[in-house]
């Protein structure tokens, strides 16, 4: 044991400084740019000024219109005061009445050398926010956005009263404010494995009658591992160690649930047994936090357990789910089987970990993949497919991309990063800024703007673009000195010496993995660019048209199939093993091209599926008809479908019913209403757990269908595709009741209908059954223009005839055109009972004439 604490705290230290030399100097070797000139001082600092310009708009805009409020409505220009907008499901519970925007901007006010700012947001946050409400909040995103923001704002407000210059009033009055919300947060960990409840209400608690929380039994994996960072600074600035005691056993827990044969991670554990409910392992939502922390805290607390079990986890994840430049996600028991076809956006945060690590080459290649992605869609969509279409199109500000970028700048200082930030100015500025502030983006496919801009947009995006463009002497602070949280707030690596590990924190059962150079170590230039000043460029180069943009046309020598692949759950490259067929990275597609005489070499085309890309993939509308009185089923509302569930297109009379509201509203937790919900028709808010899950808790509790809403503001069936719900990535045979999606418009009538009137009938089905629409019938006509006296020639066998009728000035030009054939033309007329008149056509009985 003691050799082991000598290993740990002398790695610790070299790999502190190490870090410190990596990102002090800016660079790790003197790299030029091959793909493009290298920026000048004049346009950093032009760009430098830009950023501060669009942070004083952002920040002026919540200050002006929105605050006390949490956040910036910036389309509406007021604040957003939860109960008092539209419940947006769960992503409400990051709404605790505690003036959010404010709380976690605090610390950039600081980068970004706003100093006066500074000082009177720290006395707005000391008078006016309290943290004692009546409202049930998000554990996790309390912790990182509330808490990290006040223990960042204490350390930062702390530093310039040390300096003598500003603070000088200041008594560690955020520090105290950070320690009241911890012991709020603290109730959470009440549960038998130590793993917290995803909610807590910050005047109850969980279990008081009055809490209203305390029935859930899940919490996602970063819910539950994002914790360490915040709570041992906490105790270790306040010296109550009860707050790390916490979060480390809450990270234990998780390391013991590890599949020890993988050594993946679920997304979803029950907290009071500890078996996992979501089996699928990435490193996007659901679980990035959870490796990002582990990390970190061996940096922050200097406690070498943190790093042997980020670096087992880490082996898994370049095992199982890096596919470069791809990062998929996989069944953690079975890591060999991709569960899903497409990635989340919030993976993107996972290069800048590589590069903390010091693996540049993938984290080269995944954050190129990023860029292009980029390029094709403006931004990066929340999920994208294998194929980098858009999977879900919203965009609500999210910084990971510019948190990769900028750690992959002071890695390499390939001026190439630079670009990428620039370009990332760039088109927040042109699609996003209002006159309010900076707008979500609903669909990047149409750009519409959403009501919304989170807090964390001024809490990490502009700390990571202003330190891009920025040297250590436009700071005021040693950045080296910190360590980021998940939300960008600083904390400072000192608190590793502030008190010794906890107790009895050691990796139990560790087996050693086997250890490359950068396990202990950060990477050196000569390691990383062996005399190899173009290194990055040829790692991005493979990876430079991957999504077709910017490509010039050109045919390959290499000869090319397309192999169709039907939709049956096996993946693409095990289905290809299966047949015997070998496969060539796309890095080593230069040298097969030099070897043209080899026989036998092709370019494989995967297709996902057979009939139609999904981008081409026919959403049948459906409908929700409200038929009981006083609709009678004239309001009629738009609806998506599902993949899975009822096939309602086959049901000759749809499915009719009742709605009633699923308590919880997002039915993401136990179903707390099943006796009302019997044999009714549920309505359940879109977000925080995926469409299956909900769809099987309803049906467990006794639900005929559901009717899904969405929880983005203002979306609606007129301004955004239709698009199918589908699963989990697990079988959904299951699943037998009808599903639909209504988009927010469209589901605020359907709500405001129940509320109104409180028994409300519907009738699902799709939009082409619609209860009292007549149907067309369409009868298909060939005609042709007849020559004179062909009609009566032959009118005795003819039946009802169609005439074209002709006016006598067309008539006299087509009398010169009749020498040549006239081709049959086809029309389509509709029956008698349509009572139209289309394509100028005339129906005659045959003994009239024209």
């Amino acid at each position: 044991m003691g050799s082991r604490v000598v290993r740990a705290t002398q790695s610790f230290r070299a790999f502190v400084m190490l870090l410190a030399a990596v990102f002090s100097s800016g660079l790790l070797c003197a790299v030029v740019a091959q793909d493009g000139q290298a920026m000048s001082a004049e346009e950093k600092a032009q760009v430098r000024e830009q950023i501060l310009e669009m942070f004083d708009h952002a920040y002026g805009s919540y200050m002006k219109y929105a605050y006390p409020a949490d956040e910036l409505m910036p389309l509406s220009c007021r604040g957003r005061v939860r109960g008092l907008e539209p419940n947006r499901g769960d992503i409400d519970d990051s709404l605790g009445k505690f003036s959010l925007t404010l709380i976690d901007t605090l610390d950039t006010l600081v980068l970004l050398n706003r100093l006066e700012d500074f000082e009177e947001a720290v006395k707005k946050t000391v008078k006016d926010v309290r943290l004692d409400n009546d409202v049930v909040v998000s554990v996790f995103e309390t912790n990182i956005r509330v808490l990290g923001g006040l223990l960042g704002a204490h350390v930062m407000a702390d530093l310039l009263k040390q300096r003598g210059e500003r603070m000088q009033w200041y008594r560690d009055e955020l520090l105290h404010m950070a320690k009241d919300l911890g012991y709020r947060l603290l109730p959470a960990f009440n549960t038998t494995s130590g793993l917290p409840y995803p909610r807590v209400n910050l005047r109850y608690g969980v279990v008081n009658p009055l809490s209203r929380t305390g029935t859930e039994t899940d919490t996602c994996t970063a819910c539950a591992g994002t914790m360490i960072l915040e709570f041992a600074a906490l105790s270790r600035l306040s010296g109550e160690s009860v707050f790390e005691e916490h979060a480390r056993k809450a990270l234990d827990v998780l390391w013991e649930k590890r599949q020890r044969g993988s050594n993946l991670m679920g997304t979803v554990i029950n907290i009071h047994n500890g078996d996992w409910v979501r089996r699928d392992s990435g490193v996007g939502a659901g679980i990035d936090s959870y490796y990002e922390y582990l990390m970190k805290a061996y940096i922050l607390l200097g406690d070498n357990v943190y790093l042997e079990r980020f670096n087992t986890h880490y082996s898994a994840i370049m095992k199982y789910i890096s596919q470069p430049p791809l990062l998929l996600s996989v069944h953690m028991h079975n890591p060999t089987v991709n569960v899903r076809s497409w990635m989340d956006s919030l993976l993107a945060f996972f290069p800048g970990l590589q590069v903390l690590r010091g693996d540049l080459k993938p984290a080269i290649e995944t954050h190129e993949m990023l860029y292009q992605v980029t390029k094709q869609h403006k931004f990066l969509p929340e999920a994208f497919t294998t194929e980098f279409r858009v999977h879900w199109g919203q965009h609500p500000l999210r910084p990971e991309f510019a948190e990769s970028t900028y750690f992959l700048y002071k890695a390499t200082g390939d001026p190439y990063y630079l670009k990428v930030g620039q370009s990332i100015v760039e088109k927040l500025n042109t699609h996003t800024r209002v006159p309010c502030g900076f707008a979500a983006v609903q669909d990047v496919r149409t750009g519409a703007h959403e009501d919304r801009m989170d807090s964390f947009f001024l809490a990490e995006m502009f700390k990571y673009l202003y330190l891009l463009f920025s040297e250590k002497s436009h700071l005021p602070f040693d950045i080296d000195d910190y360590i980021f949280t998940t939300e960008a707030h600083l904390l400072p690596v000192s608190l590793s010496t502030a008190q010794p590990p906890c107790e009895g924190n050691n990796t139990d059962i560790y087996t050693a993995q086997v250890e490359d150079l950068f396990t202990y170590s950060c990477p050196s230039a000569q390691t990383l660019f062996p005399n190899n000043p173009s290194f990055a460029k040829t790692i991005r180069d493979s990876y430079k048209y991957l999504t077709g943009v910017g490509r010039a046309p050109h045919t390959s020598p290499v000869r090319g199939i397309e192999l169709p692949l039907h939709d049956t759950g096996m993946e693409p490259v095990e289905f290809l093993k299966s047949m015997g067929i070998s496969l060539t990275p796309l890095t080593d597609m230069a040298a097969a091209r030099a070897k043209d005489s080899q026989k036998g070499v092709y370019r494989v085309k995967l297709v996902a599926e057979v009939r139609h890309t999904p981008e081409e993939e026919e959403v049948v509308p459906h409908i929700v008809q409200l038929i009981s009185p006083p609709f009678l089923g004239r309001t009629v509302l738009t609806a998506g479908p599902a993949k899975f569930g009822m096939d309602l297109t086959k049901q000759e009379h749809g499915m009719k019913g009742s709605i009633v509201k699923s308590v919880p509203y997002t039915a993401c937790g136990h179903i707390e209403n099943p006796i009302e919900l019997q044999g009714h028709i549920a309505l359940a808010l879109r977000g925080d757990c995926m469409f299956a899950a909900k769809a099987r808790r309803l049906q467990e509790a006794g639900a005929i269908g559901v009717i899904f809403i969405d929880q983005r503001e203002d979306s609606s069936s007129a301004e955004t595709p239709l698009f199918q719900m589908v699963g989990d990535g697990e079988s959904t045979d299951d699943i037998t009741v009808p599903l639909v999606f209504l988009f927010s418009r469209e589901g605020a009538i359907l709500t405001a209908a129940l509320q109104e009137h409180q028994n409300v009938d519907v009738l699902l089905l799709p939009k082409e059954r619609q209860l009292g629409k007549e149907k067309t019938e369409k009868l298909n006509i060939k005609f042709r223009l007849a020559k004179e006296g062909e009609l009566e020639d032959n009118e005795a066998d003819a039946g009802t005839t169609i005439r074209l009728v002709l006016e006598s000035d067309v008539e006299s030009e087509a009398e010169g055109e009749m020498s040549e054939v006239v081709p049959p033309s086809t029309c389509t007329a509709p029956t008698a009972a349509d009572r139209q008149e289309p394509c100028s056509l005339e129906q005659k009985d045959p003994d009239s004439t024209s």
